[in-house]
C-alpha cells in the first residue's frame, strides 16, 4: 500500500512540473509575434495608380518594402484618392471615407497636380494645402514626422501634354511654384518633402515609364517613389 502511494505521489508530481514548464515554442511564438502597423495614402490619380494593377501603386509597394525589412507587420494601406481630385476633393473624399486605425504610423500626401492642370492660382492652393496637411498630421496623431509629402511630377513632359498642345515650359514653371509652396508650408510645420519631380522629368516620358493613356506612370515609377518613400522612413 505504501509503495502504491509513493509511486501515486510521484506521478502527481511530474504531471505537475510538466503543467507548469513554459512550451518554448510558445514562448517563441510571443516573442516573434509582429505588431500590426496602418498606413493611410491621401492623393490623387497618382496615390491611386491610374492604370496600373493594384500592386503597382506606390503605397502597396512601399507596404512591400517595409514588411522585407520591418519588425512589425503593416496591414494593407487605406487609400483616400481618385482621378482628376484637386485638394478640396479630397478633402470632400476623406469625408466620405470611413477610418478604422487612428492614429495611423504613417500618413503619406500627393495632391496638387490637377488644381494646377485646371489654372487655380497658386495663393488659394497654399490656403488648401496647409488645411489639408493639418488634417493629415491629425490622422498621424499629431506627429510630423509620422507624414510624408510627395512633390507634384510634371506632366507637361509626357506624350499626353505635347499630343493635347500644352506648352511644356509653362507646365513646368507652374508645377515648380507649386512644389515651392508646397515645401515651404511642410517645412514650416516639419515634416518630410521628398522631391520625386526631377528624376520623373528625366525618365517619365519614355515607353515603359508610361500606362496606357499616356500620361499617368507605370509601376516601375511608382516603384522608385516607393523607394524613396522607405529610404526615407528607415533611413539605411
Amino acid at each position: 500500500m505504501l509503495k502504491s502511494y509513493l509511486l501515486s505521489t510521484l506521478l502527481v508530481g511530474i504531471f505537475a512540473c510538466n503543467q507548469g514548464t513554459k512550451n518554448p515554442n510558445s514562448t517563441q511564438t510571443s516573442m516573434t509575434e509582429k505588431e500590426t502597423k496602418h498606413y493611410l495614402a491621401l492623393g490623387d490619380s497618382y496615390t491611386i495608380g491610374e492604370g496600373v494593377a493594384e500592386a503597382e501603386r506606390y503605397p502597396n509597394q512601399l507596404v512591400d518594402l517595409l514588411n522585407a525589412q520591418s519588425e512589425q507587420l503593416w496591414a494593407e494601406p487605406k487609400i483616400i484618392a481618385k482621378t482628376g481630385w484637386t485638394v478640396d476633393e479630397l478633402e470632400k473624399g476623406i469625408n466620405r471615407a470611413t477610418l478604422e486605425n487612428e492614429p495611423y504610423d504613417l500618413v503619406t500626401l500627393s495632391i496638387g497636380v490637377n488644381n494646377q492642370y485646371r489654372g487655380r492660382d497658386v495663393a488659394e492652393y497654399k490656403i488648401e494645402f496647409e488645411k489639408m496637411l493639418l488634417r493629415a498630421m491629425g490622422f498621424a496623431g499629431n506627429l510630423p514626422d509620422h507624414v510624408y509629402v510627395l512633390s507634384i511630377p510634371d506632366w507637361g513632359i509626357t506624350p499626353f501634354a505635347s499630343e493635347n498642345d500644352k506648352n511644356a515650359a509653362q507646365v513646368a514653371q507652374e508645377i515648380d511654384s507649386y512644389n515651392a509652396a508646397k515645401k515651404e508650408i511642410c517645412e514650416q510645420y516639419g515634416v518630410t518633402y521628398i522631391d520625386i519631380t526631377e528624376g520623373y522629368r528625366a525618365i517619365g516620358a519614355q515607353e515603359d515609364m508610361l500606362v496606357e493613356d499616356q500620361l499617368h506612370p507605370s509601376g516601375k515609377i511608382y516603384a522608385r517613389w516607393a523607394q524613396k518613400l522607405k529610404e526615407a522612413i528607415n533611413p539605411v
